[in-house]
């Protein structure tokens, strides 16, 4: 459960009766017993998937005709631009 901030309050038990009755009334809505909101996990959602921690991130400023020959390619342009660099490293190994 979040911490509230030092302002807010946790309601008292007793003011949140008359919105929970007809919840409460409700045969389909059993409300969760302690020991299973002890079992409720966060979802956790991310933008993708984590990587292989074999990469590392920089900041590259390429030539302008570099980036606009990789990106006509389609999708995908900037793991070409990877594969290009990883070619050139063997070559000059």
């Amino acid at each position: 459960m979040p911490k509230l901030k030092n302002r807010n309050h946790s309601p008292h038990p007793c003011r949140g009766r008359r919105h929970h009755g007809p919840a409460l009334a409700d045969p389909d809505a059993i409300p969760f017993t302690d020991a299973e909101w002890l079992e409720v996990k966060p979802l956790v959602r991310r933008s993708r998937p984590l990587g292989s921690g074999s990469k590392t991130q920089v900041t590259l400023r390429p030539d302008v005709e570099v980036v606009e020959k990789f990106r006509a390619s389609g999708d995908g342009w900037q793991t070409r631009i990877n594969a290009a660099l990883n070619s050139w490293v063997r070559m000059h190994a």
